[in-house]
């Protein structure tokens, strides 16, 4: 074989760290398993997803801490955030707003880190108008209405007028389903993670999500030209 120097420009290995992040949005009605399954996500991917940490104007609770369940901040510093487009997306919840502020994310992004996003409908729908192409989404589903509302019941943490309230924001919320990149029926909770982790894997090797990708497989074709044109001398 030649010792003569190669085109390549770009090694595998710079091709895969050039990668830049998604964002990973994980949505579904109330006692779907949403919520188990992001944390198990966080678990397991540890040295590669983040957990996008919303700001919010609600008081912050005694068992919270700022900066890890919620940044807390003004009304005032809130809507200063949403007029100048740092938000990627927001809403006013009972009286309060909640948002995703843009920089932490996009900085994120750029290193080549991915985001979670354990976010409602409409929160998926902004992110989809702001940053579609970096959005993959998965919309979770319990095997049955049935199946939900006994673990709503299990959870025991909501009241009977208020478990009525979910099942019946349950119906708007499904209808959306065919919105969503993704559909999980979570009818057990181990393969259904197993689904959203292969689901991100799968989402990291995608083309447009490494810029050097090409540059890497134009290297390997001028190699392979290069030995084809000494293999005919």
């Amino acid at each position: 074989m030649s010792d003569k120097p190669t085109g390549t420009v770009v090694t595998a290995d710079q091709a895969e760290a050039s990668r830049r992040g998604l964002m990973l949005v994980l949505s579904s009605p109330s006692g779907a398993g949403k919520s188990t399954i992001a944390r198990q996500l966080l678990a397991e991917e540890k040295e590669t997803i983040t957990l996008s940490i919303s700001v919010t104007t609600r008081p912050r609770r005694s068992s919270e801490i700022d900066g890890v369940h919620y940044h807390f901040i003004t009304p005032d510093r809130f809507r200063q955030m949403r007029d100048r487009d740092e938000l990627l997306e927001w809403a006013e919840v009972h009286g309060n707003y909640y948002g995703t502020p843009r920089d932490p994310v996009e900085s994120a992004l750029e290193s080549g880190r991915d985001v979670l996003f354990d976010i409602d409908i409409q929160g998926t729908f902004q992110l989809y108008e702001k940053m579609r192409e970096d959005v993959a989404s998965i919309f979770i589903l319990p095997p049955s209405i049935a199946e939900m509302k006994s673990r709503l019941n299990r959870r025991a943490e909501d009241t009977d007028d208020v478990i009525l309230r979910r099942l019946q924001t349950a119906v708007g919320e499904m209808r959306h389903w065919s919105k969503y990149d993704y559909i999980i029926v979570n009818d057990d909770l181990e393969r259904a993670f197993k689904g959203a982790r292969a689901i991100l894997h799968a989402e990291r090797l995608r083309r447009e999500r490494s810029p050097a990708i090409g540059t890497f497989i134009e290297g390997m074709m001028q190699d392979l030209q290069q030995e084809l044109g000494e293999d005919k001398d």
